[in-house]
């Protein structure tokens, strides 16, 4: 299933970009391995609780069970685990390992957003734009768009450069756009550069130097930040 942003620009489906939560290599897990995994997970580990929880989820080890995973999710998500949290949002989101209910996948999806998880922050942010389980507010998409995007998460400063260029819940601005489609593409972001070039013809000198030196600063401000985080 796919949601359009309502205008010809070439955007990735909030759907698509809801669901690049947590990419784990799953790999068969040593039975004693497994073991160890699940005591430290019954002694009150979060982590042990996610990772158990992400098992059940994946089917590594263990028999897949949602039901499972949501169990040990929920656990972990309720000691503020961000991780947990989204993954437990996630299941409410497609309705896997409990009824489908998005009020409560926002619910986890702005506790991890609140302590800064960047994918939550995406994942809050589509809620919003798409009106599931909140009332559709564009300013309050572009709002968590912009925290996740700030830490380096291409697809979001993707989204958030379309938000701009379409005046959905900011001021149209093609200067702004171009600014954050540079820095998805400098980001890795395969379309951005697309974007920039087509959004570059409208563009005076002026408006074009400007944009860069944005884009600039966006990336400048990633950078500083992940160094004072330690992820350098």
């Amino acid at each position: 299933m796919k949601t359009s942003w309502g205008k010809p620009v070439h955007i990735i489906s909030f759907i698509r970009t809801l669901l690049i939560v947590l990419t784990v290599a799953v790999c068969t897990v040593a039975a004693e391995d497994l073991e160890a995994l699940r005591k430290k997970a019954e002694a009150g580990d979060a982590t042990a609780q996610y990772n158990l929880g992400l098992l059940y989820e994946k089917g590594a080890g263990l028999a897949e069970d949602a039901a499972e995973a949501v169990q040990w999710y929920r656990k972990a998500a309720e000691q503020g685990d961000a991780n947990a949290q989204v993954a437990l949002g996630l299941m409410y989101f497609g309705a896997s390992g409990v009824p489908l209910d998005y009020a409560e996948a926002v619910k986890w999806f702005r506790r991890a957003a609140e302590q800064g998880h960047a994918k939550a922050q995406n994942n809050l942010g589509g809620m919003y734009f798409t009106g599931r389980g909140v009332p559709q507010d564009d300013a309050e998409a572009v709002k968590w768009f912009r925290k996740a995007a700030e830490q380096g998460h291409a697809k979001v400063q993707y989204n958030l450069g379309a938000m701009y260029e379409m005046g959905r819940g900011v001021a149209g601005d093609d200067v702004a756009a171009y600014a954050w489609y540079s820095a998805a593409a400098a980001s890795g972001h395969n379309n951005a550069r697309k974007n920039c070039d087509r959004i570059k013809p409208k563009l005076t000198p002026t408006q074009l130097e400007k944009g860069q030196a944005m884009a600039r600063e966006i990336f400048e401000g990633i950078e500083k930040r992940k160094a004072r985080e330690g992820q350098l």
